[in-house]
């Protein structure tokens, strides 16, 4: 392994990090309760997203995973932590996935901004999350009814974690430091 590989490696390993951490201070400083379901909104969705931008999708999905599950353990919820990381992290997968497959298909993205195949990839990682806590409210709180009053707030809280994703990737995108921001893998 040359120096540049190493290099490379280690700024893969701490933007990982960083984001792990964006991840946890979103999802923990940023939230607004729920009626009816005792859980929460947040912000975290916004950073996982821009995870997803910056790392890629094996990087994108492992901050994703871990900085929502360490914000659920932080923040007193810690029974949905296992989930969190399940949900989180096929989140990150899905739009990281989709858009590689886009861009192998011949749609372009670019580091210059967010494109329309990356918001598209954001609205269907965003439903997996809505249907994944569906599923695991069903379990933990054993009916029907308070999974569905939290359908609409999840949709929410991913509609304006793409809204601030979106803008600031846009201010990165922007930043001479932005060669930093575009390791995807």
């Amino acid at each position: 392994m040359n120096r540049y590989e190493s290099d490379k490696k280690i700024n893969r390993v701490v933007m990982t990090g960083l984001m792990m951490c964006l991840i946890l201070v979103a999802t923990s400083l940023f939230k607004v309760p729920v009626p009816f379901t005792q859980g929460y909104v947040h912000l975290g969705d916004a950073m996982i997203f821009l995870s997803v931008l910056v790392l890629g999708k094996r990087n994108g999905a492992i901050a994703a995973g871990v900085g929502s599950a360490l914000g659920d353990i932080l923040g007193g919820y810690a029974m949905w932590a296992p989930w969190t990381f399940a949900i989180k992290f096929i989140m990150g997968l899905i739009m990281g996935i989709f858009v590689e497959a886009m861009e192998k298909r011949g749609h372009k993205t670019s580091n210059r901004g967010v494109c329309f195949i990356e918001v598209v990839g954001m609205v269907l990682a965003g439903l997996e999350m809505t249907g994944g806590y569906f599923v695991a409210e069903r379990f933990i709180y054993g009916n029907w009814a308070v999974p569905l009053l939290s359908v609409p707030w999840n949709i929410g809280q991913f509609v304006v974690g793409m809204i601030v994703a979106v803008i600031l990737a846009e201010a990165l995108y922007k930043t001479p430091a932005r060669k930093f921001f575009t390791i995807k893998n």
